[in-house]
Order: C-alpha cells, then sequence, then structure tokens
C-alpha cells in the first residue's frame, strides 16, 4: 500500500474513529466497521490498536461483525428540486475501464455551451446529498457531474449499509480511484456544449481528497475547491496548476490541523491558493443532511465557491 493509500484508507478509519469517540457511533458499529475496514477479525484487531482503541475482546469482536448495520437515517431534503425547471438533471451511465459506470449529470436547461465542473462524493458514495450539490451546481450556470466510484461494484445504489462503500473506498488503490476520475473527466468534457477550457471541480471529505489528488494530475483544471480533504502528498504540489480554495472547519482538528503544512507548500509552489477555516464548524459541516451540518458556515462556504468558481472559470 503506497504512502498515499495509506492516507486515505486511515481517513476512512480515523473518521470512524472519531465518530465513536464523540458519540455519534454506537460501540458495536464502530466495531462492526472496523471488522470490515480489517478485512478480518485479525485486520480488525491491527487497525484498532493504530487506532489507538484498546479493551476489546475477541467475543466482543466477533459479534459485532454479524451485528445488523447502524446507519445513519437518511434525510431527503434537497435546495434544488430534480425537477427544478432551471435545469436538466438525472443519472447516466458511461462505458470506460471495461465496464458501465454510473453517474449523476445535471446542466442548466436551454444553455448551448457553459464551463464544466466535476463533484466528487463522500466516502459514503454518491447518495442524494451529492445529487443534490450537483444540481445547485448546475443552476449556477454550469454543466456538473458527479460519478460514482463504487461502480466497479455495481455502484452506490446496490448497497444499504453504507460502511460497505466507505470499506470498498478506503480499501480500493488509489491509482485506482484516480484512473476512474480522470475517465469521469474524460466523459464530462464530451457533454455537448462543454466549455472544456473552463474546467473546474469540487469534492467532500473523501471527495475533498481525491479533488487535492487529481488537481496533481489535471494541469488544465481551473478550480479546485476541496472541501475538508486531505491534502496530497507535497511533492506533487508544484504539479497544481488550479487556483485551489480550501474549505475546512476550526474544530475538525483531524484534517485542519494539515493547513499550516499545507498552505507553506502551495506558496513555496507558487499556487494560487485560499483557506477558509470556519470557527465552531466540524468535518462533514456543508452536508444539510448530516449530524454536522452548520447552516451559517455551509451558506458562507457555498456562497464563497461559487464567486471562486465563476472568477477563475
Amino acid at each position: 500500500m503506497s504512502d498515499y493509500q495509506q492516507d486515505l484508507f486511515l481517513y476512512v478509519a480515523e473518521e470512524f474513529a472519531e465518530d465513536y469517540r464523540e458519540g455519534e457511533m454506537p460501540r458495536r458499529e464502530f466495531l462492526r466497521r472496523s471488522v470490515l475496514l480489517g478485512g478480518s477479525l485479525v485486520g480488525a484487531r491491527a487497525l484498532l490498536a493504530t487506532l489507538g482503541v484498546g479493551g476489546v475482546s475477541a467475543s466482543e469482536l466477533a459479534a459485532a461483525q454479524t451485528a445488523a448495520p447502524q446507519n445513519e437515517p437518511v434525510k431527503n431534503s434537497y435546495q434544488v428540486s430534480p425537477d427544478d425547471p432551471a435545469i436538466e438533471a438525472g443519472p447516466v451511465t458511461y462505458e470506460a475501464l471495461g465496464r458501465t459506470n454510473f453517474a449523476y449529470l445535471a446542466r442548466p436547461k436551454g444553455v448551448n455551451s457553459a464551463p464544466i465542473v466535476m463533484v466528487i462524493h463522500e466516502n459514503r458514495g454518491l447518495q442524494p446529498h451529492i445529487e443534490d450539490v450537483t444540481r445547485r451546481v448546475a443552476k449556477a450556470g454550469y454543466i456538473a457531474l458527479a460519478p460514482d466510484f463504487v461502480s466497479s461494484e455495481g455502484g452506490t445504489k446496490k448497497f444499504t449499509d453504507t460502511a460497505q462503500i466507505s470499506s470498498f473506498i478506503a480499501r480500493t488503490p488509489a491509482e485506482t480511484h484516480e484512473q476512474h476520475g480522470l475517465e469521469a473527466v474524460k466523459f464530462l468534457k464530451a457533454q455537448p456544449g462543454a466549455e472544456v477550457e473552463r474546467f473546474g471541480m469540487i469534492g467532500f471529505c473523501w471527495g475533498g481528497g481525491m479533488t487535492w489528488r487529481l488537481s496533481t494530475l489535471l494541469p488544465d483544471l481551473k478550480a479546485a475547491i476541496p472541501y475538508y480533504g486531505p491534502s496530497p502528498s507535497f511533492a506533487d504540489v508544484p504539479k497544481i496548476r488550479a487556483a485551489v480554495l480550501g474549505i475546512y472547519g476550526k474544530l475538525d482538528n483531524r484534517i485542519t490541523s494539515n493547513v499550516p503544512p499545507t498552505r507553506a507548500a502551495l506558496e513555496a509552489a507558487g499556487v494560487e491558493h485560499q483557506f477558509l477555516i470556519y470557527p465552531g464548524a466540524n468535518h462533514a459541516f456543508h452536508n444539510d443532511t448530516g449530524g454536522s451540518y452548520k447552516r451559517d458556515a455551509a451558506e458562507n462556504a457555498w456562497a464563497t465557491t461559487l464567486v471562486w468558481l465563476k472568477s477563475k472559470l
């Protein structure tokens, strides 16, 4: 496992551990997810040791392995309706990497051409919230695509247990996700009316990390907006040509603590950048269907996101 892949794997594991320690995830559910991530009871014990979680007996871990999933309840609220008359939106498929890939596509209605934006989901896959965000981007005047990084497993909608999605994403080699992302970019650029020279990307949580990573691989990317995502390898930062807007929560120390060295790496490489760190906001504060949603920070972050896209694209 490469250093970058290890970072992405631990990112998901540490998110579970943080939710458990803060009382947002029941102990049995945390242990069940640790078994999924670890790949076995033995792997789970090693992972728990890495996370600094002790006092787990073999019998407790075995019982958690067969426990029923305890997913967060899904909220079907959205800010832009799928039937909004200003846009055209819906699921799409495309062939790449020897398989059928799933995605969600939205575009302004009645507009012949527009800049393009890729939206990258959290480690729970292509959920309704990300589809809503994609519609918001389209309503702002862009052709937007959210690829489903679980496509090789049949797509996000195949799963009722989001922990299985997160485990698949965490255990899949980073290079595999990168290739998926690059193929999705090709599909987005092939859309009718796509102004390919005006190209931006937004990602959330794990998707924020992928936005950082893909920005090092896409020299034509003009704007990258990672929301609370783990930074790329600092050795790759000089490859970034996009103007980066990093959005973070002050309470999300696990991720936000890496902002100062990331800023230093960007400055040393001469990469245009800005960071917004919101007081009182935690990880995933932008997701209005989750428990960490902080409305004032989310609304300000989104307004700034749209200004950044407009100015850079």
